[in-house]
């Protein structure tokens, strides 16, 4: 395999690449995981109230948005692989307990049959066995919202209203495991259906997260005062993070390898 980052370099993620790679580490929202200069219980950055929960260990920027591209459209299936042992760290610095079960955020038809497997199946796929917990399918699509690139939050939280239902018996406390968090509008419907076919919690893991509000006023969101941005992922087998400003390991951080 080649890297997923660029295409040319070493598998998962050549140097230069890691270079470019954002991990997301505290002070952040206590909620959702959003870069902060402190740590607040919840920001406006957080996903609709159904989502109890969410953490991401990369920002949506460089190297992992280009990976998660591959993923998503280019037929890279392993980058799941790849990106599922960053995501289950992440989770595991998490405050909230085992859930019974991981799901994911399902595909309609159409796009389905046009990429011929669902990414976010493959990331709760690969996440599940590495948390201990089973992988079942909780959600279908009852309706479809249509391309949300260019809806701001608002517009995607009405957009999404109805789209997803429950599939089957629904345990109490569930993981719901997605690509990309932007605002959350998806997340919150398919949270919004499972709780209300019984689920008492939902929370929501991604391998990355694109904070808009931020980006909205003209400002990165990952360069600013209070993220970890010099932090970068080793490549290779089981390699540490390291942050480059001290020039040291920090086993708190995400890894990535193989």
């Amino acid at each position: 395999m080649r890297c997923a980052g660029c295409g040319r370099g070493a598998w998962p993620f050549c140097p230069e690449c890691v270079r470019g790679i954002v991990v997301l580490s505290p002070p952040w929202c206590r909620r959702c995981g959003a870069p902060s200069t402190r740590s607040p219980t919840t920001c406006r950055d957080c996903p609709p109230e159904a989502v109890a929960l969410s953490r991401a260990p990369f920002g949506f920027v460089g190297p992992v948005r280009r990976a998660v591209h591959r993923l998503k459209f280019g037929g890279w299936r392993p980058v799941a692989d790849a990106l599922s042992i960053a995501m289950v760290r992440a989770w595991e610095g998490a405050p909230w307990g085992p859930p019974d079960a991981v799901t994911w955020v399902p595909l309609s038809r159409r796009r389905l049959a046009t990429r011929g497997y669902d990414q976010a199946r493959a990331l709760a796929t690969a996440v599940a066995p590495r948390l201990g917990v089973p992988r079942v399918r909780l959600l279908r699509r009852v309706g479809d919202a249509g391309p949300q690139a260019r809806r701001g939050g608002t517009e995607r939280r009405q957009a999404m209203r109805g789209v997803f239902a429950a599939a089957g018996e629904v345990p109490r406390r569930i993981l719901l495991v997605d690509d990309v968090l932007t605002t959350g509008a998806t997340a919150g419907a398919c949270a919004e259906a499972l709780r209300a076919a019984g689920a008492s919690d939902v929370a929501l893991l991604t391998a990355a997260r694109s904070i808009v509000s931020v980006r909205a006023a003209g400002t990165s969101a990952y360069t600013r005062r209070g993220l970890a941005s010099g932090s970068v992922v080793a490549p290779g087998n089981v390699s540490p993070v390291v942050d480059a400003s001290r020039g040291r390991s920090d086993p708190r951080k995400p890894t990535l390898g193989r």
